[in-house]
């Protein structure tokens, strides 16, 4: 295959090794963590950092005098290659970790190079889906590091960089394009750096502040730190093995949860404009109508199933430290039905993950529902995965203007979002992205049906391969059958692993990113 002569790999190089300087920073942040309690697990952590800090520093210095050009091939292979190395580097905390610990944490939670992959990968994706057994045995400094993987991988590590660029001077409109796809341009601010601080300002302060509410109304502060990083990237990783169903007894923990997955969800440009009291931009957005009516609808129907027509049952599904009842006779109450489904709801269009309830087991007409709203994902902008808010409206609105097409042949019958025409460029964009995504889907779920040889005969194989598929496409986390909401992907075959986390990969930087990579197109001279 021809290669590119005049691809600038130094600055490719030298910018890799500013991602893995910024990564051993966060990895030297887990060191405390880990003696304040008390852990022997520092060690392990420690060793990471340095490693991954000398690996960044020798890339950044022996590349300190690479032209500072970054160009559109340069930009996706800083993004395709730069998370990739990051999810490398990013799995030596738990190989050099996990070791350390009691024989019974590590038969609990085994951890090679592929299930160590499988972790870091989904944390950096914000997928969520996880391998290890049983969580609560974990070191803290070793948990609060997975929580990091999801806050710095939820706004992207990418755009974390592109906001210090100028020390480098260098531009990043490049990078920020490869990172963030969508297919809308608002920025906050002309220059491209500071529209990624800005970002990060309001990202650090939601998570700030959720954190303290739910310090306030129950949770010690290592949980409320956690689940307020894995809420604000839509990540999901808990630091309890029942997840948020933990606190089924503290409603007010499920609604602060609730109400902060739905931010993470909306739009960080519609974020700012509410930070800064222009609501009026915010409820004229249709992609934010539609965003908060596809939860409101769906929440009733959910909950008026659940309150009316949920069947009683006493079985208790079992996981290490999981006790979750399906429907229970506490569920026909309509607070519990209603906060329940709402939780749900939120949590699996924000592609957040997080659990309060088996809804895989809430009838099969739910199911079906629940199994679609794999495919929605939050708004563009927002650090949720998924197909996004906008792209769906952009279809419903293109296949509306068909129909008045067809009865107006001559006619000139643009597709309108906001009161603007959208530009057919975009509209083309949007076709070929929901037909690739689907073609992955289709043919990704054949592929895991052929990989997943771990076959259990008390779950459906063909449901677990279709949802396990489009949940880590859509990097949503829990999927159905053998990897529901109360179970996890420890015992996926290792070949399924790898491919599960190709697709995390593939979702978390919509599709094009990673896909450009491997056509012959971008190669060529």
């Amino acid at each position: 295959m021809p290669v590119l002569k005049k691809t600038n790999y130094p600055i490719i190089l030298n910018l890799l090794g500013t991602l893995l300087l910024l990564n051993s920073f966060f990895m030297f942040l887990c060191v405390p963590v880990s003696l304040y309690y008390d852990e022997p697990a520092y060690k392990g952590l420690a060793i990471a950092g340095l490693i991954t800090f000398i690996t960044g520093l020798s890339m950044f210095l022996t590349t300190r005098n690479a032209k500072k050009n970054v160009a559109k091939r340069e930009g996706y292979l800083i993004v395709g290659v730069g998370w990739i190395g990051m999810a490398l580097f990013g799995t030596l905390p738990y190989i050099l970790t996990i070791p350390q610990l009691s024989e019974a944490a590590q038969q609990a939670n085994q951890m090679d190079l592929t299930n160590a992959l499988f972790e870091t990968m989904s944390g950096y994706t914000t997928t969520g889906a996880s391998i290890l057994n049983d969580v609560e045995i974990m070191p803290k400094g070793l948990l609060f590091w997975r929580s990091l993987t999801h806050w710095i991988g939820g706004m992207g590590i990418i755009v974390l960089t592109i906001a210090i660029l100028p020390l480098l001077g260098i531009g990043g409109m490049q990078l920020f394009v490869a990172e963030a796809p969508g297919v809308t341009a608002d920025k906050l601010h002309p220059r491209i750096t500071d529209t990624a601080k800005k970002l990060w300002v309001i990202y650090l302060l939601l998570t700030f502040a959720q954190a303290i509410l739910l310090k306030v109304f129950g949770m010690n502060w290592f949980d409320a730190i956690n689940h307020a990083m894995s809420t604000l990237s839509t990540g999901g990783f808990s630091t309890k093995n029942a997840s948020m169903a933990y606190w089924n007894d503290t409603p007010i923990l499920q609604y602060i949860v609730i109400l902060f997955m739905f931010i993470a969800g909306t739009s960080f440009v519609l974020n700012y404009y509410i930070f800064k009291g222009l609501f009026k931009k915010v409820l004229k957005n249709q992609e934010y109508i539609f965003y908060l009516s596809l939860v409101v609808v769906i929440t009733i129907i959910s909950t008026l199933v659940v309150h009316f027509y949920g069947q009683p049952s006493h079985t208790t599904i079992t996981h290490p430290g999981v006790s979750i009842t399906p429907f229970g006779e506490q569920y026909f109450e309509l607070e519990s039905a209603f906060r329940h489904s709402l939780f749900s709801v939120v949590s699996v269009i924000t592609t957040t993950g997080f659990v309060s309830a088996d809804f895989t087991q809430w009838t099969p007409f739910l199911t079906v529902i629940f199994f679609a709203l794999l495919f929605s994902g939050g708004m563009a902008g927002s650090t949720s995965g998924g197909v996004k808010i906008i792209r769906h409206l952009i279809l419903i609105k293109n296949s509306y203007s068909e129909f008045k097409r067809l009865i107006h042949p001559s006619a000139i019958i643009p597709v309108r979002y906001n009161e603007k025409a959208v530009p057919l460029k975009i509209v083309f964009n949007v076709l070929a992205f929901f037909m690739i995504y689907m073609l992955i889907f289709i043919f990704g779920s054949i592929i895991m049906a052929l990989l997943d040889t771990n076959i259990n005969p008390d779950y459906d194989q063909v449901i677990s391969s279709l949802s396990v598929t489009a949940s880590s496409l859509g990097n949503v986390g829990p999927a159905f059958g053998k990897y529901s909401p109360v179970n996890n992907f420890a015992d996926m075959a290792d070949a399924a692993k790898w491919f599960t986390s190709f697709l995390m990969l593939l979702g978390r930087l919509e599709l094009f990113t990673i896909l450009i990579l491997l056509t012959p197109v971008f190669w060529r001279k």
